[in-house]
This record gives structure tokens, C-alpha cells and sequence, in this order.
């Protein structure tokens, strides 16, 4: 389980998604998070599926692995599902069985929550993280965010962390197996018992996964100190990047996209909610 969690990690490639630019990426993954919350009827949510397909095949990206990506999430979403399953009340009974109730309102509202949460972790993957180098997100965040430098903000220390955050996703994660497959191979056991027993299970994979990563830490800040890392001021870019056309297009398609959820939220709400 732990080896299928794929957030943060790039996956090299030549698509149109890939040579985007950053600072592009940043904006289209925010309306898309926008677009995913302006559904609110059946046909608008099936436009959104198809839209975050077609990002998915654009991208190049193998679908075993973005759904590789969704597996370690199944529990949130299948959980989401239920509460809202037994926890919206609607007109029309379903199953009424002791202290059991549901309603088709339940029902739908439960599966539009499913594809929106769904299409928020492909869509935003698939957009940025999986299509962005952690240089190429540093430098665009960097940019997007340069206003604020007049206002004395540390921007590129900002954006150098945020993307070192999300660049040691991928390691911490692979030294929990670690460490996790070093206390089963002692004798631990991470699969039986309560909830309770389970918590406790994992204290001996925390405190050194807590230790490792202080480590981690300190190395990689006397490696930047090494090269005389200083911050931003006077700092130059390897590659300088530029806004192309190809990079409205996409923007100019996001636009249709969510204006025609809204058309259709309006004048085609097939079941909305």
C-alpha cells in the first residue's frame, strides 16, 4: 500500500502537459479545483469526468499508475460515500430497515462525492505534480508569486520550501517501508488486531521515521550550505522560461470547460444538487 502513493512524484515526458509552462500549470490546476466544485448536477460531474480524462490520456501518463495514485485513498473516499449514503435525507426511500434509512438523494449525493474527490486527485496530479519537475515548480511558484517581494515577503525561500516539502513525499514514504519491512522482519505485527493495537504498532515505525528525516534535514542544509546557497537575491535561472501560445490555448480551454459546466449546471441540471 505504502509503495502505491505516488503524490509528489514527476514522471518524465515530452506530452504538452510537460512542456508547459509552470507558472501555467499553477493557475490551470487552480481552476481546475474551481471547476470540480462548480458541479452540481449529473451532467456538469460527467463532463468533469471526461474533461480529467482527457488530461489523464494528454499527459501521457500510464492509467496503472494514476490509479496506482488513487489506491492508498480508496478508504477517504469510500468513507465519504457512506457517510453521506446513511446521512442524507431526501424524498424518495430506498431501504428503511431498523435504524437504517436510505434515500436515492443519499445515493447520488454519495457518488457525486466519490467522482468529485476522484477527479480532484487525478485532475491535480495529472496537471502539475506528475507532469512538473520540483525546479521547474520552484521557479514557477517563485514567479507567480513575485508581487509580494515588494512587500518584503520571502518568496523564493517560500517556494523552495513548499517544494522541498513535496519533493521528500516520495522518500519519506519509501523509508517508511523500511523501516516498517525492518520491525516486521523483528517480529512486528501492522495487520491484526484493533484500532488501538495498530496505533501502538506504529510507534517503533515513527520515532525512527521522525529521527531519519531530522537527519535528512540537517544533511540537505549543509549540502546547500556547501554550494553557498544564500537565498534568491541575485540568483540566476539555468533556463529562462516564457508564456507561449500553446500555454492560452490550454488556458483558453479551462475557461469553455467551466463556463460550459455553469451552462450546464443552468439549463441541462440532469439531477443536481
Amino acid at each position: 500500500m505504502i509503495k502505491d502513493i505516488t503524490l509528489g512524484q514527476y514522471f518524465p515526458g515530452n506530452s504538452p502537459l510537460h512542456t508547459m509552462d509552470p507558472r501555467m500549470k499553477i493557475i490551470l490546476t487552480i481552476l481546475f479545483i474551481v471547476m470540480v466544485f462548480l458541479a452540481k448536477s449529473v451532467s456538469a460531474f460527467l463532463l468533469i469526468i471526461a474533461f480529467t480524462v482527457s488530461l489523464t490520456v494528454l499527459s501521457r501518463i500510464p492509467v496503472k499508475i494514476v490509479l496506482r495514485g488513487m489506491k492508498p485513498l480508496l478508504l477517504i473516499i469510500l468513507f465519504t460515500a457512506f457517510i453521506n449514503i446513511f446521512w442524507t435525507r431526501g424524498e424518495y426511500l430506498l431501504v428503511h430497515f431498523w435504524i437504517i434509512t436510505i434515500y436515492f438523494e443519499g445515493v447520488m449525493y454519495a457518488v457525486m462525492m466519490m467522482v468529485r474527490i476522484a477527479a480532484l486527485l487525478v485532475g491535480t496530479s495529472v496537471i502539475l505534480t506528475y507532469t512538473t519537475s520540483p525546479i521547474a515548480l520552484t521557479d514557477g511558484l517563485e514567479r507567480l508569486l513575485s508581487p509580494l517581494k515588494k512587500l518584503k515577503i520571502p518568496v523564493h525561500e517560500f517556494s523552495m520550501m513548499m517544494t522541498i516539502a513535496l519533493r521528500f513525499i516520495p522518500t519519506l514514504i519509501e523509508e517508511v517501508d523500511k523501516i516498517m519491512n525492518a520491525q516486521k522482519a523483528r517480529g512486528a505485527d501492522f495487520s491484526t488486531g484493533g484500532i488501538t493495537k495498530r496505533a501502538k504498532a506504529l510507534i517503533p515505525v515513527l520515532v525512527p521515521l521522525f529521527i531519519s528525516a531530522f537527519r535528512r534535514a540537517d544533511e540537505l542544509a549543509t549540502a546547500m550550505e556547501c554550494r553557498c546557497y544564500r537565498g534568491g537575491e541575485g540568483r540566476t535561472r539555468m533556463t529562462e522560461r516564457h508564456l507561449r501560445v500553446s500555454d492560452f490555448s490550454f488556458l483558453l480551454l479551462f475557461c469553455v470547460v467551466g463556463g460550459s459546466l455553469v451552462f450546464l449546471n443552468l439549463y441541462f441540471p440532469i439531477y443536481a444538487v
